[in-house]
């Protein structure tokens, strides 16, 4: 027997239908929202990693100039401390806007992220577990509904459990119905066990003379 995934009530199976196109339009939106909202905050890191890039080259270009005055005769180690103070500055500007960057960048991954999985979570939190549940049910009812016989099986699950005004308008007296055989009262009987579960009531076979 295939997995029984969907209800054969028409109007029941649409609104399983609509539910989970729903459930895969709503992820991607937000999935699509995520990375647009990724772009959008890694547009702030764009000065942080301007200016360590910039401060790295000046450095780099410090240090050059220091090692070249401190080639120079008696006069060249005293220009060259100047230079190193000024590199370290460069160093540090570029090490403070490069952790700036990076924290953006981090904030850019996680924040679409975690929007996303809140956002998918919101619907799915109630839908999965009711399309989980139908397609337990569904499928233990279709294993049961193989003959004419497990048909008093529901037949009797609705006496047990169906609202005395519903039993009524089947028939005046059900359960003396059920008990007499009554095929046309068992099966409307069991067909209000069976919808609830999304299914229809099977076609009996006719038995041979």
């Amino acid at each position: 027997m295939a997995l029984k995934l969907y209800a054969e009530i028409p109007a029941r199976r649409t609104r399983q239908v609509i539910g989970d196109v729903w459930l895969v339009v709503w992820t991607a939106l937000w999935i699509w929202i995520a990375f647009k909202l990724h772009d959008l905050i890694m547009n702030l890191a764009g000065p942080g990693i301007a200016i360590a890039s910039g401060a790295t080259d000046l450095a780099t270009s410090i240090d050059s100039a220091g090692e070249s005055v401190s080639g120079l005769p008696i006069v060249g180690d005293g220009l060259s401390g100047p230079f190193a103070a000024m590199s370290s500055a460069a160093t540090a500007i570029a090490d403070a806007a490069q952790a700036e960057a990076d924290a953006v960048s981090k904030l850019a991954f996680f924040l679409p992220l975690l929007l996303a999985i809140l956002a998918f979570a919101s619907f799915a939190v109630f839908w999965v577990p009711i399309r989980i549940a139908f397609v337990r049910k569904a499928n233990a009812a279709q294993r049961l509904v193989d003959a004419n016989e497990d048909l008093d099986l529901f037949a009797l699950r609705a006496l047990a459990r169906q609202p005395l005004h519903v039993l009524a308008r089947i028939d005046p007296d059900p359960a003396g119905a059920w008990r007499r055989g009554n095929t046309t009262v068992i099966d409307a009987l069991a067909g209000l066990e069976l919808r609830a579960e999304g299914l229809n009531v099977p076609v009996r076979k006719k038995e041979i003379p």
